[in-house]
């Protein structure tokens, strides 16, 4: 069974062939999708996707461009919002000053916001960062001494050093299409050193579409494109790649159920 732990299907990219989409994600072997919240305006078309269908589960949080309009959001709104059924987890939450669209100082406190919904939930938490390694590495730290929170690196792209930190902390990484790109040997080269019980794969879709579907809309129908190379990376067969990317994510999405083990019980 394929996971995509990251996909975007509310985006309106996907507006005129929604289902068609999720029908070749599901004729691609792909059993269970994860639908990321990327603001609250959009949470309720996130929450109505992972209640219509039986494999696709979602998240509840601010994406860190977004943070300019979350300035009163509180922990308190993340955490009612994910007593709902079928939300397992929050986030994408983060910083990214590569683009600057919030105030970074802001950016901060919405994100150390986050975390503490995290915290109260038990539930991971979604972490986005670009251009921002030392002021996450520093928010990651000090929240973990804080109290301790269950976090994802999703579609990791920054550098070794936070990712080492991320990796003593107890995070989870994961790894998208960009593994593919020619030019991304740095990543790689990152993803290699990844604890090998921690690492997951996304598409990150509609956008990083893998090689070889590169500059078109991605979809979850892609995300074996970077399990395959995730295992050309690592030196994994395709098998293990598979099942270590299947324990992993149900060890740190673990509100859901794991098919595996209840066709145990069939």
């Amino acid at each position: 069974m394929l996971i995509d732990s990251h996909v975007n299907l509310h985006a309106p990219q996907f507006d005129e062939d929604r289902d068609a989409v999720i029908d070749r994600a599901r004729a691609a072997g792909v059993g269970l999708m994860v639908e990321i919240s990327d603001k609250l305006s959009t949470f309720e078309a996130t929450h109505a996707l992972a209640m219509a269908h039986d494999d696709i589960w979602c998240t509840v949080g601010a994406h860190p461009h977004e943070a300019k309009d979350h300035a009163d959001m509180t922990a308190e709104n993340l955490v009612t919002l994910s007593k709902r059924p079928r939300v397992v987890g929050i986030g994408e939450c983060g910083l990214d000053f590569h683009y600057d669209l919030s105030p970074r100082e802001l950016q901060a406190e919405v994100f150390r916001r986050h975390i503490d919904a995290a915290r109260q939930t038990g539930l991971p938490l979604v972490v986005h960062t670009r251009e921002a390694d030392d002021v996450m590495a520093e928010i990651l730290s000090e929240e973990q001494a804080r109290g301790s929170f269950k976090f994802l690196m999703h579609c990791y792209t920054s550098g070794p050093e936070l990712a080492v930190l991320a990796a003593e902390l107890g995070g989870w990484f994961s790894v998208s299409g960009i593994a593919t790109f020619k030019a991304a040997e740095d990543v790689r080269q990152v993803i290699r050193a990844m604890p090998a019980d921690r690492i997951i794969v996304e598409t990150d879709c509609p956008y990083l579409a893998p090689i070889p579907h590169r500059g078109s809309r991605n979809e979850p129908a892609y995300v074996g494109h970077v399990l395959t190379k995730l295992a050309e990376i690592r030196g994994w067969s395709a098998e293990e790649a598979g099942r270590r990317t299947t324990d992993a994510f149900f060890a740190l999405f673990d509100g859901i159920p794991d098919p595996r083990r209840s066709s145990d019980h069939v």
